[in-house]
């Protein structure tokens, strides 16, 4: 009787998030659709192109929105088997509500590791083909950087000459064994600049020990200890242009590790993604014994509006709270693998006293 029981909570509680995520996308691909149509409307492009796109980045979207998605689906569906009295049933059969918030929040842990397994590397492949076809049909395509297992490459065009910055490995704010070739509208190689390193915390980098060849002349090569070059790339937007980790799953994270630190990627960058997806089973649980607080401990069927309202609430709460956290870790106030947890603690701390009063009813 007890697996029969077990197996109706859960496949009825995973409907329901069924139910809320389908909702979910639906918004999600009305709002996107007309960001992108928005983005290619001066491009001769058909609707096909903005519609497939669109389809292509609402998965991921959802993936970050899912732990507010299972809060939603929690509360319903406790609201849904008070309404029609399986919550009295379950009872009778002797389900206490701690056991029934047991059930349901391991079915949304064991929920969040398939998503990291199964779903997560589909969703990583599906943004990077939405990031590199969005970047064939930028404004933006004079200037682009590439990461790759040769290095790092920048394409820059200002005042018709072209350069391009080729270099071995970007560690934090330096190149290393950079080559910058400054080339003609005639495709003719004017200059090529060798350095051994390079500060680029600024758009005015600072070379070192330098060597400029000028091929237009059969002059010797000048060497310089230190010589100032204008770039329209610094760190920051290095970071932000290529370093979408979206795109990297979590399976890739940890085999790859290695690889991704070589290519420039920092360990803190790295180990704070790891982090968001070893504790997104564990937010998931949480978010079903929240709502659980706010809806299991009172048997009264008047209150709907007002478990609608405190979801909201909620959301909104926990959201901006995740928000400052991660902000709090990005300047350094608190290390970044503290800042993904930290949302995490506070709402256990929660919970865990919670919990207590919902076992009593």
């Amino acid at each position: 009787m007890n697996k029969v029981i077990n197996r109706y909570l859960i496949i009825g509680f995973l409907k329901i998030i069924m139910n809320v995520l389908l909702v979910f996308v639906c918004l999600g691909v009305v709002l996107n659709l007309f960001e992108e149509i928005e983005f290619f409307k001066n491009l001769d492009t058909s609707f096909s192109l903005p519609f497939l796109l669109t389809l292509v980045f609402i998965p991921n979207l959802m993936l970050k929105l899912l732990p507010f998605i299972i809060f939603i689906a929690s509360m319903w569906y406790l609201i849904s088997i008070k309404v029609n009295s399986d919550l009295i049933s379950l009872k009778i059969f002797g389900y206490s509500n701690l056991k029934i918030v047991t059930i349901l929040s391991m079915t949304a842990f064991l929920f969040g590791i398939l998503i990291i397994f199964a779903v997560n590397p589909i969703t990583s492949v599906m943004v990077k083909y939405y990031e590199e076809t969005k970047a064939q049909y930028s404004n933006d395509t004079d200037h682009l950087v590439s990461i790759n297992k040769n290095g790092v490459w920048i394409k820059e065009i200002e005042n018709k000459i072209l350069t391009i910055t080729t270099a071995k490995k970007l560690d934090v704010n330096f190149l290393y064994n950079l080559t910058i070739y400054k080339i003609d509208e005639q495709n003719f190689i004017l200059k090529r600049i060798e350095a051994e390193k390079a500060d680029i915390s600024n758009k005015i980098w600072i070379l070192d020990k330098v060597n400029i060849y000028d091929l237009d002349s059969s002059t010797e090569p000048k060497f310089f200890e230190n010589l100032d070059f204008k770039s329209g790339y610094d760190t920051a937007r290095l970071n932000s242009l290529y370093k979408n980790l979206d795109t990297i799953s979590f399976y890739s994270l940890l085999t790859d590790y290695k690889e991704l630190v070589s290519k420039g990627y920092s360990k803190e960058t790295l180990n704070e993604k790891l982090n968001i997806y070893f504790s997104m089973p564990v937010f998931f649980l949480l978010m079903v014994v929240l709502a659980s607080i706010f809806t299991v401990g009172n048997v009264s069927k008047s209150q709907n509006l007002y478990y609608i309202f405190v979801s909201i609430i909620a959301c909104v709460v926990i959201y901006y709270f995740k928000d400052l956290s991660i902000a709090l870790g990005q300047t350094s106030r608190i290390s970044l693998a503290l800042s993904v947890w930290m949302p995490i603690l506070a709402i256990s701390l929660f919970c865990s006293i919670g919990i207590i009063q919902i076992n009593e009813k």
